[in-house]
């Protein structure tokens, strides 16, 4: 699943190929807004929100679009070959004299209008990369519920938005308790949850730009390659820290790593 890094670099590629420009194609391919037509409009930005896209354009309209488990977008040069996926994946296509954005099996596409955004996006917590972020919020909206298992109350994108399942379970081994540890169980939770929140704000920030070579997301600062995270996608591999085999179980239909050595809490 796209991660908060992933989306504000697609909105970057987005941006630059399409604000300022006018759209010379416009075609949403969902049934609802199958017949609305963009042609004309300048695109006026492109804005990450969380894992939300919004592309705003002239007219007080905006294109939401949410990429879930396997949506993209795609820039191509005007008139060069789209791939991303079989024809009949695309749901959307923006194009302008330059170039053309193509939107591959986008579960949420939707055109509403520029001032009523706070009704998809309004109920999400501070943005990790946006400029909204505020770490103590963010620690308020956790610790919310301190009965709450760690890496379920960081996957709400209603306590702080962009954390996906890679950072989720990074981020409950650099706090060195496991992802089924409940909130409250945290040592000294209001102190150590902004800390907390504040290091998923460097993630992310560090996975931002466009890697070299196309390289992975990387939370350990190691460059070889399959040891650019401490516990995801590392069952039964030994732990970079102390060895031991890296265990994995599932925590809300989803697959979450830990060392079973390194952190400490609850497990399944």
């Amino acid at each position: 699943m796209p991660e908060g890094d992933s989306v504000h670099r697609a909105a970057a590629r987005l941006h630059a190929a399409l604000a300022g420009r006018v759209l010379t194609r416009s075609d949403l391919r969902v049934p609802r807004f199958a017949t609305a037509d963009l042609t004309g409009r300048t695109t006026l930005d492109v804005t990450p929100r969380g894992k939300h896209l919004l592309a705003r354009f002239e007219g007080g309209l905006t294109l939401h679009s949410h990429l879930r488990m396997d949506g993209a977008w795609h820039v191509f040069p005007a008139g060069a070959p789209w791939h991303g996926g079989p024809a009949y994946e695309i749901r959307a296509v923006l194009g302008t004299a330059e170039h053309t954005a193509v939107g591959y099996r986008l579960p949420v596409l939707e055109l509403i209008r520029t001032a009523e955004e706070d009704r998809v996006v309004g109920h999400l917590g501070p943005d990790l990369l946006g400029p909204d972020w505020d770490p103590d919020r963010a620690a308020e909206n956790l610790l919310a519920a301190p009965d709450r298992p760690l890496g379920e109350a960081l996957l709400d994108q209603r306590n702080l938005a962009g954390i996906g399942n890679i950072y989720k379970s990074e981020l409950c081994f650099l706090a060195q308790v496991t992802p089924w540890t409940p909130v409250g169980a945290l040592p000294d939770p209001p102190a150590t949850l902004p800390r907390l929140a504040s290091a998923a704000r460097r993630l992310l920030a560090a996975n931002i730009g466009d890697r070299p070579g196309g390289g992975h997301r990387n939370t350990t600062g190691i460059r070889r390659r399959g040891q650019e995270l401490f516990v995801y996608g590392r069952a039964h591999r030994p732990c970079l820290r102390c060895g031991t085999p890296v265990r994995e179980a599932a925590q809300d239909d989803r697959p979450t790593y830990w060392c079973p050595r390194c952190q400490s809490g609850p497990t399944p």
